[in-house]
């Protein structure tokens, strides 16, 4: 009976491993479960967060961790976008960095118009935002167009601003580097009188949003019929080339939206150094956050889990006082291996070793 009891366990045991390490979610969590530990290990108080005091006086949270959370919104926010983008058109928008120079350098324009630093608004920030998310939209839209109806690569098609975005943006701006007045700085950094970062408030509202869309409406139904075979969902009365279009739109938004925030951190906007080398970030976390970059099927939740990962490495290679320009070196080694992990191979290979040294560990203790 008791061997018995030992097989059924260990059986039960492995059939649970397996599941667990087929799961999508899997590698992302259990990565950025990994990288909290050598932190939390480097310093052991990584994880702790405290009241302190801003400039002002006010309270305001501070740690590590709200560190990276709040760092990590426009990295959220666009991966967000980027993931429709790849599971309907089976390709990615590289120009997003340069969109957010654009979106920047139009909200830069309305609150500062032609003043360096002015000491107040010409506009109310409400105005600039929905002027700035409307830029973000005109720019998807525009990749939208090339890529369903003239049936463009959307790497190829997204060259265009990519190489263009950021001279458009400081065009946006008449060539100057405007300041805005202070009170902008509120979205990007602490309203007074609140301890929360005012990013991760803005975060949580376009998860929250996004998820409750995707459950509410058949947008991710379409994305995922259009990006497995066009042709067959056009058949089932979908239009293709509107879904494409719309998911671009939507990503559109998503710059405009990442663009405010990264604006209103610093007051200005810098259109040819303002968010460098986001694009490779956004892409990684998507693939991270085990999608397909060929299209189809996708985990909104798996990608948001990639951002966060994504931005707890940059962070931790930042702690560990790695140089600046070796960074990218170090995360794409990194990155290479989390994705090659994730591959069917190796995910078999590693759940049949598992399985077979538990078998033989059963087997030792029947035998004992």
């Amino acid at each position: 009976m008791t061997r018995n009891n030992n097989k059924l366990d260990t059986d039960r045991f492995a059939s649970v491993l397996k599941a667990l390490s087929r799961h999508r979610m899997f590698i992302p969590i259990a990565f950025l479960a990994f990288l909290l530990l050598i932190n939390v290990f480097i310093n052991p108080s990584f994880l702790r967060v405290s009241l302190g005091r801003d400039s002002t006086g006010s309270p305001v949270l501070i740690g590590n961790l709200i560190n990276i959370l709040n760092n990590a919104t426009e990295l959220v926010i666009l991966t967000i976008g980027m993931t429709l983008v790849t599971a309907s058109s089976r390709g990615q928008d590289i120009s997003i960095g340069a969109t957010v120079s654009i979106v920047g350098g139009v909200i830069m324009r309305v609150l500062c118009g032609n003043e360096t630093q002015p000491t107040q608004l010409h506009a109310p920030i409400l105005v600039a935002l929905l002027l700035g998310c409307l830029a973000g939209i005109a720019c998807g839209a525009f990749n939208g167009i090339l890529v369903s109806k003239f049936n463009i690569q959307p790497m190829v098609a997204t060259l265009i601003l990519f190489t263009a975005g950021r001279s458009i943006g400081s065009m946006a701006m008449g060539g100057l580097k405007p300041k805005a007045a202070a009170s902008f700085g509120y979205y990007g950094n602490f309203i007074p009188g609140f301890p929360v970062p005012t990013p991760i408030l803005i975060t949580i509202g376009a998860i929250v949003v996004t998820l409750f869309a995707l459950k509410r409406t058949n947008l991710s139904l379409y994305t995922r019929a259009v990006g497995i075979n066009d042709k067959a969902s056009s058949l089932n009365g979908l239009n293709p080339a509107l879904i494409k279009f719309l998911t671009f739109v939507i990503l559109g938004l998503c710059v405009g939206i990442a663009g405010f925030v990264q604006s209103s951190r610093v007051q200005t906007v810098n259109p040819y150094t303002i968010v460098p080398s986001i694009e490779m970030d956004v892409i990684l976390a998507v693939a991270l956050g085990g999608n397909s970059l060929g299209g189809g099927k996708f985990n909104m939740t798996g990608s948001i889990v990639g951002a966060y990962t994504i931005q707890t490495l940059t962070s931790m290679l930042t702690t560990l006082n790695v140089n600046t320009n070796a960074v990218p070196v170090f995360k794409a080694v990194i990155i290479i291996i989390l994705v090659a992990i994730q591959t069917p191979m190796l995910k078999s290979l590693f759940v049949k070793k598992v399985t077979l040294s538990n078998l033989t560990a059963g087997a030792g203790k029947e035998r004992g």
